[in-house]
């Protein structure tokens, strides 16, 4: 008897949470909405047109620095001062790196409550959303604080920092019941009702990722709202600790560390940015001609010849016949090869046409 009690007790247990589960989970959708409905923008001043070869955003606290280092690493004066919500709109600067221009996005500061709209904090992390990389400027002498409440923020939005997306894929089927594999962190009663919240009652789902958690399930199925973007944790004022801190601070993952009153680490950021961007930069070169070393074409990593020819324009593989290929992607040089050839940096190419 007291073991069915028991067993009782567990189920009535696992029921209230699985509820509470699924009710946060649409609570946290809400949140995903677009601000000012379907196709508005970020609001007055955050409506900046993407350009450049990339996309980054600052985003912080009022008064870390993201003014006084956009202005350092640009020829853009973004207006800095020792008091809180000294930027009240989107300035972009224009970054020019190893033949790129990338466009940093100097945001307004984010407070506490930003991602339920206090401080125009909505707006904020809605051009956020739109950069290829996010530079989180922290203070350094209070970066325990700092950093998990933006983290709180970004990721009640929908932003995922330096994730990749779950390996969770869901099948529409015709007919039959939702079915899914069995992962040790997800119930399979809490699959079925997550699908029923979202309508899709018929479904078969496969997870390839075993530590996936019913957030990374709905992530999936709200992957139209669910950004993944790579973030570089930027410690601002590092001439404010001690050495020992500081040097265990340096070597956390996906971080930098400078002092931008002191000019100190500023071109070591500017470095990091370029590297997590993952840009790669190749030299295009006619037949009997040199390479056109001073013109960069700027590409991602794991662009093809494809990718290249699109990159130069979109009519070129209409006539394409073959690339030739120096550098570090090539087996011998030079190279002749197809469309699905994956370049490598500083990759020299030369386009045949028919």
């Amino acid at each position: 008897m007291v073991n069915i009690t028991e067993k009782i007790k567990e189920i009535e247990d696992e029921m209230r949470r699985t509820q509470s589960d699924r009710k946060l989970a649409r609570l946290r959708a809400q949140l995903l909405e677009p601000v000012g409905g379907a196709g508005s923008g970020g609001g007055a001043g955050f409506d900046v047109s993407k350009s450049g070869d990339a996309r980054v955003a600052l985003v912080g606290f009022p008064s870390v620095g993201k003014s006084t280092f956009l202005s350092k690493i640009t020829k853009t004066k973004s207006e800095a001062a020792a008091y809180s919500f000294t930027t009240l709109t989107a300035i972009p600067g224009v970054l020019e790196y190893g033949g790129a221009e990338i466009q940093i996005l100097d945001l307004p500061g984010i407070i506490e409550g930003a991602s339920e709209g206090k401080g125009r904090g909505r707006q904020v992390i809605s051009a956020a959303k739109t950069s290829d990389l996010i530079l989180m400027v922290l203070d350094a002498t209070k970066r325990a604080e700092q950093r998990a409440l933006l983290e709180a923020e970004l990721d009640a939005v929908g932003i995922r920092l330096n994730k990749e997306p779950p390996y969770v894929i869901p099948y529409r089927q015709l007919c039959g019941d939702s079915n899914t594999n069995t992962v040790p962190n997800l119930d399979e009663k809490m699959v079925y009702n997550v699908l029923r919240d979202y309508k899709i009652l018929n479904c078969e789902v496969l997870v390839r990722d075993e530590n996936a958690t019913i957030d990374d399930f709905i992530d999936v199925i709200m992957k139209d709202h669910r950004k993944y973007i790579r973030c570089l944790y930027v410690y601002n004022k590092v001439d404010s600790i001690g050495l020992e801190f500081l040097d265990a601070l340096a070597r956390e993952p996906y971080t930098a560390v400078m002092s931008c009153e002191l000019d100190l680490g500023v071109q070591d950021v500017v470095e990091r940015i370029w590297k997590e961007l993952r840009l790669m930069r190749l030299y295009t070169k006619r037949k009997g001609e040199d390479p056109k070393f001073d013109e960069a074409l700027i590409v991602r990593q794991d662009s093809t010849i494809e990718d290249v020819c699109d990159q130069i324009h979109r009519t070129i593989k209409d006539t394409f016949k073959y690339a030739m290929v120096w550098g570090a992607s090539a087996r011998h040089v030079p190279q002749r090869v197809g469309l699905a050839h994956m370049v490598a940096d500083e990759d020299v190419v030369s386009i045949v046409a028919k």
